[in-house]
């Protein structure tokens, strides 16, 4: 399990996770011609990478089944996804002051963001599939230990900070 979970940490972070993500939103800045694929590989292979290297982690090393480290690799990239739609969304609907942090930057900065491609109602409409996605993966787990999870979807959807 520990050579399993450290050969997962390695590509969460490494060439196939964090640092390709990482060089393709690099390589991304000043592009007029970023499209939804690109975007989404972006988030999916940061912000969902990091979730997703935690959930499975996680899986592993409790000892759960093949099936069930794989439905929990999608619920972490559904909500690592998830949390960087709505990170997009509060960027453009919410002021500094309610988000504790610049608001508009990425508007400013003429970054690709979901509500830049589809629009904020969309940009929503796609946040609660992913949530509504998320959770589904977490069917057929006791109810008490997915528990956690479904919170931890919900508080990504939902946050307003």
């Amino acid at each position: 399990r520990i050579v399993r979970a450290i050969g997962e940490l390695a590509k969460s972070i490494g060439s196939e996770g964090l640092v390709a993500g990482q060089v393709v939103d690099i390589n991304s800045e000043g592009l007029l011609d970023v499209g939804l694929e690109r975007l989404e590989f972006i988030h999916l292979h940061k912000t969902a990478a990091l979730l997703e290297g935690a959930v499975v982690l996680g899986a592993i090393l409790g000892g759960g089944c093949d099936e069930d480290v794989e439905k929990l690799r999608k619920f972490a990239r559904y909500i690592g996804l998830l949390f960087q739609v709505v990170d997009d969304i509060l960027d453009v609907t919410k002021s500094s002051q309610e988000l504790g942090k610049t608001a508009g930057k990425d508007l400013v900065a003429d970054k690709v963001t979901y509500p830049k491609l589809l629009g904020i109602e969309k940009s929503k409409e796609f946040a609660e599939k992913l949530n509504s996605d998320a959770q589904d993966q977490l069917s057929g787990f006791d109810s008490h230990k997915s528990a956690p999870l479904i919170a931890l979807a919900n508080y990504i959807a939902y946050r307003q900070n």
